[in-house]
């Protein structure tokens, strides 16, 4: 049998690969198929698809309703939004699933499925495992006639978004008096992260909020804060957010237009959840990629730390089995669970900065509680993804840069979930070192299976 999930939903180029419309009628009718049979059978199945603005969006967006309506089920347009509405509206309406059509941070040309179950949670391994065995067997029978699906369009889908982003503070305007810029990425934020902070109270102005379907992610948003940090000092706000493509993420710039990553954001969050007894059981979840520093940080907060793989899915997973309420990404992932079920930048950026505004601080005073160490983290296109530990090269590569780096730093070299790279992460004690390693690291992975 095949392989359609990575790390994050199924993803590559639009219109190849993994991500032709083929493939998202079969998908579709083998998610339809997966949750109808959980339904009860009085009443009439429906699963909600929302999709980000990039220009492949809606030919995957009518495959994947293709697919689910000839499996007897309706599908619930809800246009363009974040990937955390999708989560949202799947729990509120009693949908036996969402799908968001996204390709998250990639680039337009890209573009992905992922999959949220009926209580806005994302589908473990073998749910994943079960419906692609649906996908490649083909073997159920199908309605006729009357019993097909309807495609409707939900026109309010952004409004119960926005009421549920607001509903995740207690003050009615508690952003009151903060500057803010807001990059959208040109992305699935861009129509309601400006009304969402204006209503909370906060002074916003907003950029990269244009999306013409090609310009998503391009050179703004969470992986490139470039313009966000300028425009931040150059009107002087509080602070800049940055999301993604879909939304998921949250990379945030402080006052002096220096970019704070994902896993100090989370550290300021758990100082705060901490102090007001909100931690709950006293644990965070970061990855096995997330910086020395941010360990270092909460060891001496006093807060215990689980570490979860790769993903927010693996985040999750361990969340609830610790019992946690917040964990998350460097990459700018995070998950208040006392909130919602998935990452969610805007509810991110909210949480941030409403700890902000009743600290009486500057973010750049509150990201002192972590000092990050060095960090380079290098993608290296792959033709092969052969085990790490099983490529000599490689192995000797890394063993070597362990052992010079000594408790100083560490190395991880690790695949891309959902697109064909290796990355190559070293923390160090310099920032010549760091970067240094990092490129031999990087370019013994290229000479062999670049």
């Amino acid at each position: 049998m095949g392989k359609l999930f990575g790390t994050d939903g199924i993803r590559d180029r639009a219109n190849q690969g993994n991500m032709t419309t083929e493939l998202a009628l079969k998908l579709g009718r083998a998610v339809a198929l997966y949750f109808k049979k959980q339904q009860n059978p009085e009443e009439w199945p429906s699963i909600v698809i929302g999709r980000d603005p990039r220009l492949s969006g809606t030919m995957i967006e009518s495959a994947l309703a293709a697919g689910i309506c000839s499996a007897g089920v309706d599908v619930h347009l809800l246009g363009v939004v974040p990937t955390p509405a999708v989560a949202t509206i799947v729990a509120q309406s009693g949908a036996l699933a969402g799908l968001m059509v996204s390709a998250s941070h990639n680039p337009f040309y890209d573009n992905g499925i992922k999959v949220f179950k009926g209580d806005g949670f994302k589908l473990s391994d073998a749910e994943e495992a079960e419906i692609e065995g649906l996908y490649f067997r083909e073997s159920e029978s199908l309605p006729l006639n009357e019993n097909v699906g309807t495609v409707y369009q939900l026109g309010n889908a952004s409004e119960i978004y926005t009421e549920f982003c607001l509903d995740t503070v207690d003050e009615e305007t508690p952003l009151d008096g903060l500057k803010l810029v807001l990059d959208c990425s040109n992305g699935a934020t861009s129509d309601c992260a400006e009304s969402i902070f204006k209503a909370l109270g906060a002074d916003v102005v907003v950029i990269h909020n244009q999306p013409d379907g090609m310009n998503i992610n391009d050179n703004c948003g969470s992986q490139h804060t470039g313009d966000l940090c300028r425009r931040v000092k150059q009107i002087h706000a509080h602070a800049g957010l940055a999301f993604d493509g879909d939304g998921d993420r949250l990379i945030a710039v402080d006052e002096t237009g220096r970019e704070l990553s994902g896993d100090q954001i989370m550290a300021i969050c758990a100082k705060a959840y901490k102090n007001r007894d909100e931690l709950k059981n006293n644990i965070v979840v970061p990855t096995v990629m997330s910086n020395v520093g941010f360990h270092a940080a909460m060891k001496e907060l006093g807060i215990d730390v689980e570490t979860a793989g790769v993903g927010d899915r693996q985040v999750l997973e361990l969340m609830l089995e610790k019992g946690a309420v917040l964990g998350g990404e460097d990459s700018g992932h995070m998950i208040f669970l006392d909130c919602h079920t998935t990452g969610d930048g805007v509810v991110s950026g909210i949480k941030l900065m409403e700890i902000l505004k009743q600290s009486g601080e500057t973010l750049s005073s509150l990201s002192g509680v972590m000092s990050p160490f060095p960090q380079k983290l290098i993608n290296v296109d792959v033709k092969t993804k052969p085990a790490i530990e099983e490529v000599p090269a490689i192995a000797d590569a890394v063993k070597k840069a362990e052992a010079e780096l000594g408790d100083s730093g560490r190395v991880l070299i690790r695949y891309s979930g959902t697109q064909p790279m290796c990355r190559v992460m070293v923390e160090g004690p310099t920032a010549i070192k760091t970067e240094t390693t990092a490129n031999l690291l990087a370019a013994v992975v290229k000479d062999v299976i670049g």
